[in-house]
This record gives C-alpha cells, structure tokens and sequence, in this order.
C-alpha cells in the first residue's frame, strides 16, 4: 500500500465558496463600491439623467471620460467615469459582475490591496480607452475596473490552485476566464462598447494583482520577482500610454466658451427683435420723427448686430469643434440681420416705402441666408 502522510503533515484546502459566503460584513469594500455607483445613479436620475440611457450632455455633466476635455486638463475624468453608467441596464450588469467576483478578491487580498486594484485598473482602462477611442466617444462605466478584478483574480486563482479544492478551481478560473474573454470578443462585435477600458483594466488588474499579492495562507507561495517584473512592465506601460496620448482636436474650454456665447447672442437676438418691434409700433404713436425712428433703430438695433457679430468673428475656434458651424451662421446672421436693420433705418430716414419693404423683407430671410451661406462651398 502506499505511503500515507501524518496528519499533521496533511494541508487543509481552500475553499473559495465558503470565502465567498457571509454577504457584506465579509465584502464591505465590495458593499461599497457598489453603494457609490448605485448613489450617484440615483443622484444622476435626480438631476435630469434617463432611467434607461442617458444623454451624452449628461453624462459630460457629471465626468464622463472625453477625449477633448480629458485632454484639455480634465484628468479627474479618468477616475469619476468609473461611477457613472448610461443606463439601468448598463449599471445592473456591472454591479452584478462586480459583486461576483469582487468578493473572492477582496478575501484574497485584502480590503486595501483591492481597492487599489479596482482604481488603478479602473483609470488605467480608461487611459488607454482615451488613446484608441478618439476624440469623439463620450465612455463611462464601472467594467475597466471590474475587467481589472476579474484578472487579478486569475493570477490569486492561479497562485493558489495547488491548495485550491480542483473542482473549485477548474470551476472558478475557468467561469472568470470564459467571463473575461468571452465579454472581450463581445466588444468587438458589438458597437458602443468600451472595448479598450475593458481590455486595459483586464491587463493592468492581472499585473497589479502579481503586484500586490499576498500569501493567503502559510502554504501560499511566496511572493518571487514576477511582482518586480510586473510593476516594471505596469509602469511601462503606463508611461507609454502616458507619452502616446494624442493631442485633443479641439479645445474643450474653448469649445464651452463657443457654446456659452451662442447662448448669449440667441437670448441678445430676442431681444433686439423685440426692441425693434417696439421701435416700429410705438414711435410713431410716440409723435417721433422719422429721423428720430431711424436714429433709434441704428442705435438701438444696428448697432447690436453689428457688435453682436464682431463678437462672434472674434472667437478663435479649432475648425473640428462641433459649434464651428453653428458660429459661422451665427456670424452671418448677425452680419446680414444688422444690414438689414441699417437698410431699413435708411428706408425710414429717407421715408423711402419700396425701400422699407425691402429691408424688412431682408429681415426676416436673414436666418434662411445666414444658414445657406455658411453651408456654401468655399470659393478658391
């Protein structure tokens, strides 16, 4: 018969299920981190947000990650975009693969050790998701951070399968391994999904948790120079991606300055509107000459237009911002409105009646010439 090892030689093994068992007081950062995305969904709901997607205005709103304003000194995003999710839908799934397999790897490291994991997988994914999504993607979620939990759960799974009960460990690294590749392959059949976020915190979640693991029991193996060959090859990385970040295509300040004085001009057009409506109803009730009319609509009207649009030509905006356009038919709506303003005040000077219909005929088709010219192709 063969040989039989003393019990006190015998190594008792793990049991990942019951490391799972026990709720929240055993995952408290598990716990918590879902009570944050779950939190600032419902103060996102309180504030505008869709219950079942939201817009992309929103999510900008409340630091969803952008090239242009990433880029544009908004680093922060690339940590607040890990709590913000599009939709009901989009943050159920999260939070369930989250508390998954968040709970083993917060038992297998530790509650510091996985908080470091989760948030360095989490930016790092959204590094990389910055470089290779462009300027025209508006990401957020929690899945960079969550791809991250699940590779550092492989490389903890891996380590320790020699105490592992087999079935447990065929079980649980071949359920996170089909779950991680086979969500990968998903994103690359599927539009719209943050592909590269997923990839990264996958990559720098398995090179963390070399990092940062620690030996779970007296049996573990210990820790050799694969965790210096991993930080080394993670801060590489890092500064690689670090150096390869494409400049942004436009400004987003700038692009928030366009908007803002868009904004103003529309709310100023209103009310030049209505003060030239006034002028013409009520001047001549008033007794006023048609010298003092006309001195009034240039002064009080044609004179805004025309500042209105030095204003506006005056914007210095990168030609890929997306309110270029809405500028230049604003330019030329100012520009064509406040020479209509002025024909007509000439009209009222010189009690010219052909040439008053005229000039409030221009007025009105102001917006449609403004809009057409802007769309017009350039001349050589």
């Amino acid at each position: 018969m063969p040989a039989q090892l003393p019990k006190s030689e015998t190594r008792p093994l793990l049991s990942v299920t019951d490391m799972m068992r026990g709720g929240i007081l055993r995952a408290p950062v598990t716990a918590a981190l879902i009570g944050i995305n779950l939190a600032v969904f419902v103060a996102m709901l309180a504030n505008g947000a869709g219950f079942w997607h939201s817009t992309n205005t929103i999510q900008l709103a409340w630091g969803a990650n952008f090239g242009p304003a990433t880029k544009d000194g908004e680093w922060w995003r690339l940590a607040t975009a890990m709590f913000l999710h599009f939709g009901i839908l989009h943050l159920a799934l999260n939070m369930w693969a989250l508390w998954d397999g968040g709970r083993l790897v917060e038992r297998l490291y530790g509650m510091r050790r996985f908080i470091a994991i989760y948030l360095i997988s989490g930016v790092v994914g959204n590094l990389l998701s910055l470089i290779v999504r462009g300027d025209y993607a508006v990401s957020g979620g929690a899945s960079g951070a969550i791809f991250g939990v699940y590779g550092a759960l492989l490389v903890s799974l891996w380590r320790e399968r020699q105490q592992i009960e087999p079935y447990e460990f065929r079980w649980m690294f071949g359920a996170a391994a089909i779950f991680s590749i086979a969500t990968v392959c998903l994103g690359f059949m599927i539009t719209g999904i943050d592909n590269a976020a997923h990839i990264g915190g996958l990559i720098t979640g398995a090179l963390t948790g070399v990092v940062l693991t620690r030996r779970v029991t007296s049996n573990s193996p210990r820790p050799g120079r694969s965790r210096w060959v991993a930080a080394a090859s993670l801060l590489v990385a890092v500064a690689t991606m670090i150096a390869r970040v494409p400049a942004p295509a436009y400004r987003w300040h700038d692009e928030l300055e366009a908007r803002a004085m868009v904004q103003e001009f529309l709310a100023d057009d209103r009310r030049y509107s209505d003060r030239l409506q006034s002028i013409l109803t009520t001047g001549r009730r008033r007794g006023e000459s048609f010298e003092q009319l006309a001195g009034r609509i240039e002064s009080d009207v044609a004179l805004e237009y025309r500042d209105s649009f030095e204003e506006l030509a005056g914007v210095d905006l990168d030609s890929m911002a997306p309110s270029v356009k809405t500028l230049e038919i604003l330019k030329n709506y100012a520009l064509l409105r406040g020479e209509a303003v002025q024909s007509l005040a000439e009209g009222v000077r010189l009690k010219d009646e052909k040439r008053i219909l005229e000039a409030l005929e221009q007025v009105k088709k102001a917006p449609l010439a403004a809009s057409g010219a802007s769309t017009a192709p350039a001349t050589p």
